[in-house]
């Protein structure tokens, strides 16, 4: 009886998953219930931005409707963890900017007509055509999972524990389009799209995975 009592404990301590992992001492950066530490970027034709349902929702805009963290942000060695969905439109409904030591990146999550996913940009090429390029189907009012992690080795991401970026960066040029500029250092935005945001949390990387 008492054998059992202290196994069990090492076995869930043993089953958890990558993803779950993750979490485990992770900052918060959304409260579920306002917008505070983040700013609503001024994109031309800019939508609306609102917490609803214990989430972020970023109307369609003409083009682009985004927002900005404000306060501190790692530029390399951590893990960037959220759940996103798209609610209406054809196009991104998260392309996230994020710092890789001193360059900024874009992962691209449904962007040029809802499928591709990848990162705009590398030596020029923006996620439609470079080697991160992938093609995926994502359905409405579904949350996607979306895991990204940076080390000064690689830049990787996950949507629903599925790996779809695998990326060793040195030696290529980083960058992101001009439409997203704004969203330097760290933003997400939406494209002609209506998407939601939630469960949005950053974790330092003590060792290298």
């Amino acid at each position: 009886m008492w054998a059992v009592a202290f196994v069990l404990p090492e076995l869930l301590l043993l089953t958890v998953s990558p993803a779950h992992a993750a979490l485990q001492h992770a900052r918060a950066l959304f409260d579920g219930e306002t917008l505070a530490g983040w700013e609503v970027v001024d994109f031309l034709g800019t939508g609306t931005v609102e917490v609803r349902d214990e989430s972020i929702v970023l109307g369609a805009g003409d083009p682009m409707t985004g927002i900005n963290w404000l306060g501190d942000f790692p530029t390399v060695d951590y893990e960037l963890t959220l759940e996103a969905k798209k609610i209406s439109g054809n196009d991104f409904f998260a392309a996230i900017t994020f710092p890789v030591g001193d360059d900024p990146c874009t992962l691209v999550i449904g962007g040029w007509g809802g499928g591709v996913v990848g990162l705009s940009s590398i030596d020029g090429d923006d996620a439609l055509r470079n080697v991160t390029t992938r093609w995926m189907r994502f359905d409405y009012d579904r949350w996607y999972s979306v895991r990204l992690r940076v080390t000064g080795e690689k830049i990787q991401a996950w949507i629903d524990d599925e790996p779809v970026v695998d990326f060793a960066y040195p030696g290529h040029e980083l960058s992101v389009r001009v439409e997203v500029v704004p969203n330097i250092p760290f933003g997400i935005s939406t494209w002609h799209t209506t998407g939601a945001l939630r469960n949005i949390r950053v974790r330092e990387l003590e060792t290298a995975p």
